[in-house]
């Protein structure tokens, strides 16, 4: 998860009962595979003593910061996220080093078109 990530900032008052968001991600930033996967990623927690909403900011390797509400975020919807944004980050970056552009923009004509089967017919299939 971390791999994509270049700092978290993760805020929270300690006596706030609604703080579980913020322990989860933390203990999940905080796990070996998590720092093995990109030790340079800045980890920064701040514990206030000021009543606020916990809150976890996100900086992806691209410089785009993404500010998550620890409330009413799930650690686990925050890390899926953080995955599946990741594997778009990877895909445009692939999709540059092979010297193409990016979004990749289909054609209409293309996207109504149908696909042909995957796999040959059985000629008792064909009969029927």
């Amino acid at each position: 998860m971390l791999k994509f990530l270049s700092r978290v900032k993760i805020e929270f008052n300690a006596l706030d009962p609604r703080t579980a968001s913020c322990m989860e991600f933390l203990a999940q930033c905080n796990s070996r595979k998590a720092k093995e996967s990109n030790p340079a990623c800045e980890v920064e927690v701040k514990r206030g003593k000021v009543e606020c909403a916990p809150q976890i900011t996100v900086t992806f390797v691209n410089g785009v910061e993404e500010v998550f509400d620890a409330t009413t975020t799930p650690a686990q919807s925050i890390r899926n996220l953080i995955l599946e944004k990741g594997r778009q980050l990877e895909t445009e970056q692939m999709f540059r080093e092979a010297g193409e552009s990016w979004p990749v923009i289909i054609p209409d004509e293309e996207l109504s078109q149908i696909a042909p089967p995957t796999k040959p017919r059985k000629a008792e299939d064909k009969k029927q």
